[in-house]
């Protein structure tokens, strides 16, 4: 099959992760959009508001110099993003929760600012394309994608490679068992030119700073994703996208969305219906 980006499949690190735990929530979430709009639809909570702001803070700076990073106050730099996602915009349904996440936020990047180690070493932006995200074809056959975005690419110059660092705003762990590495492996082997030497998590919420990872095997990686990219290909040109549990955490959210007992609040840089639901 021919290279065509706007016929291919896309996936990613989320979308895999949708239909791993409900194919109907990969449905409502990366394919359906609604009549009316025209768009793809998804529901904001307080936790997805606070990671969103807290990365868009972190991302801003990789493009500075060095010098440039942290002469104005992370804190400082969160007020405006952070009126992106205030009051519905972030699910947040009284000032009180609000203050409460924005505070965490505050002091996750207090903690960055504090100790900031690999913000203050050079980094690797990977060079965007279509779609605005990194991405490359993971099967040229397939016309499948893989696109996502790594939050930090330290450079290392003893050997000219590059370190991923993924920062976490949430308070459960990765599983053993999660994508994130393997995807983020392949996605930063093929998006730019120099070769992966380590992989850390930063969990903000602690004092611990980076947690060392074992990098997965390459080939073992791309044959994880690339089976459930077929999957996810297989399940889009049958359009069979059920529950396994008969309607789930995952999906239910989205069912009522559509049910019409979502709030439109708003849209996403990426073009979606932007609902929140009431408790």
């Amino acid at each position: 099959m021919a290279q065509d980006k706007y016929s291919a499949v896309w996936v990613s690190h989320s979308s895999i992760s949708d239909f791993l735990k409900c194919p109907r929530a990969y449905f409502l979430r990366n394919v359906y959009k609604d009549p009316t709009t025209g768009h793809k639809i998804t529901v904001v909570t307080p936790p997805l508001a606070l990671g969103a702001a807290v990365h868009e803070v972190i991302e801003s700076l990789a493009t500075l110099p060095l010098e440039e990073r942290l002469k104005i106050s992370l804190v400082k730099k969160l007020d405006p993003v952070w009126l992106k996602f205030s009051g519905k915009k972030g699910g947040f349904t009284n000032y009180t929760d609000e203050m409460g996440y924005r505070n965490r936020a505050i002091s996750m990047l207090m903690n960055l600012q504090e100790n900031p180690g690999p913000i203050l070493e050079k980094a690797v932006k990977i060079k965007v394309g279509t779609m605005n995200l990194p991405n490359y074809f993971l099967s040229e056959e397939e016309n499948i994608i893989l696109c996502g975005k790594i939050d930090w690419l330290k450079y290392v110059e003893d050997d000219d490679s590059v370190h991923i660092i993924d920062f976490k705003t949430g308070r459960n762990e990765e599983r053993e068992d999660s994508l994130q590495l393997p995807i983020y492996l392949l996605l930063a082997t093929n998006t730019q030119s120099r070769k992966v030497s380590g992989a850390s998590y930063w969990y903000l919420d602690r004092d611990e700073g980076l947690i060392e990872k074992k990098l997965p095997e390459i080939k073992e990686s791309y044959k994880k994703v690339f089976e459930i990219a077929k999957k996810i290909k297989e399940a889009r040109a049958k359009n069979e996208f059920t529950c396994p549990h008969g309607g789930c955490s995952t999906c239910r959210p989205l069912e009522r969305v559509l049910r019409g007992e979502g709030e439109l609040v708003g849209g996403s840089e990426t073009r979606q219906d932007v609902y929140i639901l009431p408790k």
